[in-house]
């Protein structure tokens, strides 16, 4: 064909790569992402009780300070696949001639169009993950449900019609108030807190209001913000159904490496080793989650 490459990057300059395709997933907009976790990160949670006190001129030491830690673990994960150029090249080249028409649009660069072609189905894996990954499972990291099973502290409350019932438009509106009513106090005044839920649960949400008759829901524009009980809902593709959580996103972590050479994609031309028209891709990067605080988190399913 005429048209030949092999591209190397590590660290840094692949993370620029794989820190696009990650961020592609919607869940990343509501939790905390630590981008420079290299084997393992603490995540530390600080409670105080009665720290504050009358002044005196002694020094008397009062109240409590209590530091939680749980450890975030990223897996690390690849990517091993042959592309035919064939199958690229075409759209590559029309993509230059579109950018260079308008003087904007997508990189010259080959490596950044074949990475574009894997970023959404790094992003749609990595976005299942995240709520309900398994890292004993090929491929997999541990989600944030899996997480809150082995925590012991979080508030664990059965969906409306008993535990594994499952969400209708008609019940949907009780497990949102099961939600809500088990949120303690202090967090709930928190401008960073969310229900977390999944599409088909918002979907039965909105068909719920609607029978209801709220007007808004018939004329959503793009100001509108999903909300229950002054409370802003995060509707995420990744969330599983049957299931809400109510969090903040700084108790929320999604940790990876972005910068050592455990984020690394490389491209071989196969044409003059085997004769060939493919391109061999392999991405390696690494992901996980943790919460800091479990007591502050509350899960109805």
């Amino acid at each position: 064909m005429g048209f030949s490459i092999t591209s190397n990057y590590a660290g840094e300059h692949a993370g620029q790569y794989i820190a696009a395709a990650l961020k592609s997933s919607k869940s990343m907009e509501f939790l905390t992402v630590l981008e420079n976790v290299k084997y393992k990160r603490n995540i530390t949670k600080v409670a105080t009780s009665g720290l504050i006190v009358d002044a005196t001129c002694d020094f008397t030491d009062a109240g409590t300070l209590t530091l939680t830690e749980r450890v975030l673990n990223p897996k690390e994960l690849q990517i091993n696949v042959d592309l035919c150029k064939k199958d690229l090249l075409a759209d590559w080249q029309a993509a230059q001639m579109r950018a260079g028409a308008s003087n904007n649009g997508m990189s010259a660069d080959f490596t950044a169009f074949v990475i574009s072609h894997l970023a959404d189905t790094v992003a749609d894996h990595v976005e299942t993950n995240i709520w309900d990954g398994n890292s004993s499972n090929a491929g997999q990291f541990d989600g944030i449900n899996l997480n809150l099973n082995g925590d012991g502290t979080s508030v664990e409350v059965d969906a409306q019609g008993g535990a594994g019932t499952a969400f209708t438009n008609a019940n949907i509106d009780e497990n949102l108030a099961k939600v809500t009513e088990n949120i303690p106090s202090a967090v709930y005044t928190k401008e960073d807190l969310y229900i977390y839920m999944s599409v088909s649960s918002y979907r039965l949400y909105l068909e719920n209001q609607a029978a209801l008759g709220y007007e808004r829901l018939y004329n959503m524009g793009d100001g509108f913000k999903p909300m229950y009980n002054g409370i802003n809902i995060a509707v995420l593709p990744g969330m599983v159904d049957n299931g809400l959580i109510a969090a903040q996103t700084s108790n929320l972590f999604f940790g990876t490496d972005l910068i050592s050479d455990h984020a690394e994609i490389r491209m071989l031309d196969m044409s003059a080793l085997d004769g060939s028209d493919n391109i061999r891709v392999v991405v390696r990067f690494t992901g996980g989650t943790q919460h800091a605080q479990g007591g502050d988190i509350v899960r109805v399913n």
